[in-house]
Protein backbone atom coordinates (compact mmCIF):
# COMPACT_ATOMS: atom_id res chain seq x y z
CA UNK A 1 0.00 0.00 0.00
CA UNK A 2 1.22 3.26 -0.72
CA UNK A 3 2.92 5.72 1.93
CA UNK A 4 0.67 8.52 2.20
CA UNK A 5 2.14 11.27 0.59
CA UNK A 6 2.88 13.72 3.89
CA UNK A 7 4.50 11.13 5.43
CA UNK A 8 6.49 10.48 2.56
CA UNK A 9 7.64 13.88 2.76
CA UNK A 10 8.37 13.91 6.61
CA UNK A 11 10.29 11.02 5.89
CA UNK A 12 12.86 12.05 3.32
CA UNK A 13 12.96 15.57 5.69
CA UNK A 14 14.94 12.14 7.68
CA UNK A 15 17.82 11.62 5.46
CA UNK A 16 19.56 13.02 2.19
CA UNK A 17 17.83 11.85 -0.95
CA UNK A 18 19.75 9.48 -2.64
CA UNK A 19 22.56 8.87 0.30
CA UNK A 20 23.23 5.73 2.16
CA UNK A 21 25.49 4.10 3.64
CA UNK A 22 26.65 0.99 5.18
CA UNK A 23 25.47 0.71 8.76
CA UNK A 24 29.27 0.09 10.04
CA UNK A 25 30.13 3.20 8.31
CA UNK A 26 27.75 5.34 9.85
CA UNK A 27 28.98 3.56 13.23
CA UNK A 28 32.59 4.93 12.21
CA UNK A 29 31.08 8.36 11.62
CA UNK A 30 30.41 8.20 15.55
CA UNK A 31 34.20 7.45 15.98
CA UNK A 32 34.74 10.47 13.44
CA UNK A 33 32.79 12.56 15.97
CA UNK A 34 34.26 11.80 18.91
CA UNK A 35 37.68 12.61 17.53
CA UNK A 36 36.15 15.60 16.51
CA UNK A 37 35.12 16.44 20.17
CA UNK A 38 38.28 15.81 21.34
CA UNK A 39 40.17 18.09 19.21
CA UNK A 40 37.90 20.95 19.92
CA UNK A 41 38.43 19.90 23.34
CA UNK A 42 41.97 19.86 23.35
CA UNK A 43 42.04 23.23 21.78
CA UNK A 44 39.90 24.97 23.94
CA UNK A 45 42.28 23.45 26.98
CA UNK A 46 45.47 24.67 25.12
CA UNK A 47 44.02 28.28 25.01
CA UNK A 48 42.97 27.96 28.17
CA UNK A 49 45.50 26.58 30.30
CA UNK A 50 45.53 28.35 34.06
CA UNK A 51 49.20 29.04 33.38
CA UNK A 52 48.46 31.48 30.80
CA UNK A 53 46.87 33.44 33.07
CA UNK A 54 49.48 33.03 35.51
CA UNK A 55 52.60 33.94 33.24
CA UNK A 56 50.40 36.69 31.66
CA UNK A 57 50.00 38.31 35.38
CA UNK A 58 53.87 37.44 36.29
CA UNK A 59 55.07 39.08 33.03
CA UNK A 60 52.75 42.48 34.60
CA UNK A 61 54.68 42.17 38.23
CA UNK A 62 57.59 42.65 35.88
CA UNK A 63 57.05 45.04 34.23
CA UNK A 64 55.66 46.99 37.36
CA UNK A 65 58.84 45.91 39.03
CA UNK A 66 60.90 46.79 36.44
CA UNK A 67 59.39 50.08 36.13
CA UNK A 68 59.67 50.86 40.02
CA UNK A 69 63.35 49.79 40.09
CA UNK A 70 64.21 52.26 37.04
CA UNK A 71 62.53 54.87 39.75
CA UNK A 72 64.34 54.05 42.40
CA UNK A 73 67.60 53.58 40.50
CA UNK A 74 67.32 56.97 39.11
CA UNK A 75 66.55 58.55 42.31
CA UNK A 76 69.98 56.84 43.72
CA UNK A 77 71.89 58.03 41.09
CA UNK A 78 70.03 61.66 41.34
CA UNK A 79 70.51 61.87 45.01
CA UNK A 80 74.39 60.62 44.61
CA UNK A 81 74.69 63.71 42.46
CA UNK A 82 72.50 66.10 44.76
CA UNK A 83 74.88 64.61 47.75
CA UNK A 84 78.40 65.06 46.30
CA UNK A 85 77.50 68.79 45.45
CA UNK A 86 75.91 69.47 48.70
CA UNK A 87 79.38 68.07 50.07
CA UNK A 88 80.99 70.46 47.88
CA UNK A 89 79.63 73.53 49.00
CA UNK A 90 80.07 72.65 52.48
CA UNK A 91 83.41 72.15 51.87
CA UNK A 92 83.87 75.39 49.67
CA UNK A 93 82.50 76.90 52.64
CA UNK A 94 84.32 75.64 55.36
CA UNK A 95 87.79 76.14 53.95
CA UNK A 96 86.69 79.93 53.43
CA UNK A 97 85.83 80.11 56.98
CA UNK A 98 89.27 78.51 57.70
CA UNK A 99 91.07 80.81 55.61
CA UNK A 100 89.39 83.98 57.62
CA UNK A 101 89.52 82.36 60.63
CA UNK A 102 93.44 82.12 60.24
CA UNK A 103 93.65 85.75 59.30
CA UNK A 104 91.67 86.81 61.99
CA UNK A 105 93.97 84.22 64.50
CA UNK A 106 97.15 85.84 62.87
CA UNK A 107 96.71 89.27 63.73
CA UNK A 108 97.71 90.23 60.67
CA UNK A 109 93.98 92.21 60.40
CA UNK A 110 94.49 95.71 62.76
CA UNK A 111 91.64 97.62 61.60
CA UNK A 112 88.53 97.44 64.17
CA UNK A 113 86.30 97.97 61.35
CA UNK A 114 88.28 95.13 59.00
CA UNK A 115 87.52 93.16 62.34
CA UNK A 116 84.86 93.55 62.77
CA UNK A 117 83.87 92.86 59.06
CA UNK A 118 85.88 89.64 58.86
CA UNK A 119 84.23 88.26 62.47
CA UNK A 120 80.82 88.80 61.22
CA UNK A 121 81.73 87.16 57.95
CA UNK A 122 82.94 83.94 59.86
CA UNK A 123 79.67 84.15 61.71
CA UNK A 124 77.95 84.18 58.59
CA UNK A 125 80.16 81.49 57.31
CA UNK A 126 79.50 79.05 60.37
CA UNK A 127 75.51 79.77 59.51
CA UNK A 128 76.00 78.79 56.05
CA UNK A 129 77.78 75.78 56.80
CA UNK A 130 75.36 74.37 59.56
CA UNK A 131 72.94 75.27 57.05
CA UNK A 132 74.46 73.11 54.36
CA UNK A 133 75.25 70.26 56.35
CA UNK A 134 71.35 70.22 57.25
CA UNK A 135 71.29 69.79 53.01
CA UNK A 136 73.65 66.99 53.02
CA UNK A 137 72.18 64.96 55.75
CA UNK A 138 68.79 65.47 54.31
CA UNK A 139 70.34 64.24 51.25
CA UNK A 140 72.07 61.64 52.35
CA UNK A 141 68.68 60.05 54.25
CA UNK A 142 66.82 60.21 50.72
CA UNK A 143 69.75 58.53 48.85
CA UNK A 144 70.01 55.80 51.73
CA UNK A 145 66.18 55.16 51.64
CA UNK A 146 66.70 55.09 47.39
CA UNK A 147 69.33 53.03 47.92
CA UNK A 148 67.22 50.62 50.11
CA UNK A 149 64.24 50.78 47.92
CA UNK A 150 66.62 49.36 44.85
CA UNK A 151 67.35 46.75 47.02
CA UNK A 152 64.03 45.28 47.66
CA UNK A 153 63.43 45.80 44.35
CA UNK A 154 65.96 44.35 43.48
CA UNK A 155 65.26 40.93 45.23
CA UNK A 156 61.41 41.07 44.62
CA UNK A 157 62.26 41.45 41.13
CA UNK A 158 64.71 38.39 41.59
CA UNK A 159 61.46 36.47 43.01
CA UNK A 160 59.33 37.04 40.46
CA UNK A 161 61.78 36.13 37.48
CA UNK A 162 61.94 33.25 38.95
CA UNK A 163 58.41 32.09 39.63
CA UNK A 164 57.67 33.65 36.03
CA UNK A 165 60.35 30.98 34.63
CA UNK A 166 58.61 28.53 36.74
CA UNK A 167 55.46 29.16 35.38
CA UNK A 168 56.84 29.40 32.10
CA UNK A 169 58.58 25.89 32.23
CA UNK A 170 55.37 24.58 33.51
CA UNK A 171 52.83 26.10 30.73
CA UNK A 172 55.83 24.48 28.05
CA UNK A 173 54.82 21.27 29.73
CA UNK A 174 51.42 21.21 29.52
CA UNK A 175 51.21 22.73 25.75
CA UNK A 176 53.63 19.46 24.90
CA UNK A 177 51.34 17.23 26.42
CA UNK A 178 48.00 18.76 24.83
CA UNK A 179 50.16 18.83 21.62
CA UNK A 180 51.09 15.54 21.81
CA UNK A 181 47.11 14.32 22.29
CA UNK A 182 46.40 16.70 19.64
CA UNK A 183 48.72 14.72 17.06
CA UNK A 184 47.48 11.53 18.22
CA UNK A 185 43.94 11.94 17.72
CA UNK A 186 44.57 13.84 14.61
CA UNK A 187 46.72 10.64 13.11
CA UNK A 188 43.71 8.51 14.56
CA UNK A 189 41.30 10.71 12.69
CA UNK A 190 43.24 10.58 9.62
CA UNK A 191 42.46 6.74 9.53
CA UNK A 192 39.29 6.65 10.47
CA UNK A 193 38.32 9.15 7.82
CA UNK A 194 39.63 7.98 5.28
CA UNK A 195 37.77 4.67 5.97
CA UNK A 196 34.32 6.52 5.39
CA UNK A 197 32.95 6.79 1.44
CA UNK A 198 33.61 10.16 0.03
CA UNK A 199 29.89 11.72 -0.03
CA UNK A 200 29.23 10.69 3.78
CA UNK A 201 32.50 12.44 4.85
CA UNK A 202 31.31 15.38 2.72
CA UNK A 203 28.33 16.12 4.48
CA UNK A 204 29.41 15.39 7.56
CA UNK A 205 31.67 18.02 7.51
CA UNK A 206 29.19 20.59 6.06
CA UNK A 207 26.82 19.72 8.76
CA UNK A 208 29.38 19.83 11.60
CA UNK A 209 30.71 23.59 10.31
CA UNK A 210 26.91 24.61 10.26
CA UNK A 211 26.37 22.90 13.73
CA UNK A 212 29.05 24.24 16.02
CA UNK A 213 31.47 21.32 15.49
CA UNK A 214 29.20 18.45 15.72
CA UNK A 215 27.92 16.82 12.30
CA UNK A 216 26.95 13.50 13.65
CA UNK A 217 24.77 11.79 16.35
CA UNK A 218 23.76 8.88 18.24
CA UNK A 219 20.03 8.22 18.07
CA UNK A 220 20.02 7.12 22.20
CA UNK A 221 17.20 5.46 24.06
CA UNK A 222 14.60 8.11 21.07
CA UNK A 223 16.51 11.09 21.72
CA UNK A 224 18.82 13.19 19.44
CA UNK A 225 22.02 13.52 21.53
CA UNK A 226 22.92 16.34 19.22
CA UNK A 227 20.08 18.40 20.10
CA UNK A 228 18.58 16.04 23.21
CA UNK A 229 15.46 16.22 22.31
CA UNK A 230 13.24 13.08 22.01
CA UNK A 231 11.93 12.16 18.27
CA UNK A 232 8.02 11.38 18.63
CA UNK A 233 6.07 8.61 17.79
CA UNK A 234 5.52 9.29 14.34
CA UNK A 235 9.25 10.17 13.80
CA UNK A 236 9.77 6.66 15.50
CA UNK A 237 8.08 4.98 12.93
CA UNK A 238 9.50 6.54 10.31
CA UNK A 239 13.11 5.65 11.30
CA UNK A 240 12.11 2.25 11.63
CA UNK A 241 10.86 1.94 8.50
CA UNK A 242 13.91 3.35 6.97
CA UNK A 243 16.11 1.16 5.35
CA UNK A 244 19.52 0.24 7.62
CA UNK A 245 21.92 1.84 4.99
CA UNK A 246 19.68 5.16 4.71
CA UNK A 247 21.70 8.26 6.16
CA UNK A 248 18.93 9.67 8.56
CA UNK A 249 19.04 13.31 9.34
CA UNK A 250 17.04 14.80 12.53
CA UNK A 251 14.21 16.71 12.11
CA UNK A 252 14.99 18.99 14.81
CA UNK A 253 19.24 19.79 14.27
CA UNK A 254 19.64 18.23 11.35
CA UNK A 255 22.59 16.54 12.43
CA UNK A 256 23.13 13.13 10.60
CA UNK A 257 21.47 10.49 13.07
CA UNK A 258 22.92 7.16 13.64
CA UNK A 259 21.04 4.51 14.87
CA UNK A 260 22.77 1.32 17.32
CA UNK A 261 20.87 -0.96 19.24
CA UNK A 262 20.06 1.08 22.56
CA UNK A 263 18.49 3.54 19.93
CA UNK A 264 15.33 2.29 21.53
CA UNK A 265 13.47 1.54 18.09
Amino acid sequence: MDRPRGVQHRLDEHWSPQLNAAPADQIRLLDLQDLDTRLSQLAHKRKSLPEHEEVRTLETDLNQLRDLLVAAQTEESDTSREQTKAEADVDQVRQRAARNQQRLDSGAVTSPKDLESLQSEIASLAKRQGDLEEVVLEVMERRESAQERSTELSDRLESVQARAREAEERLARELEAVDHNVLMATKEREVVSGALPAELLKLYEKIREQQGGVGAARLYQRRCEGCRLELNITELNEVREAAADAVLRCENCRRILVRTPESGL
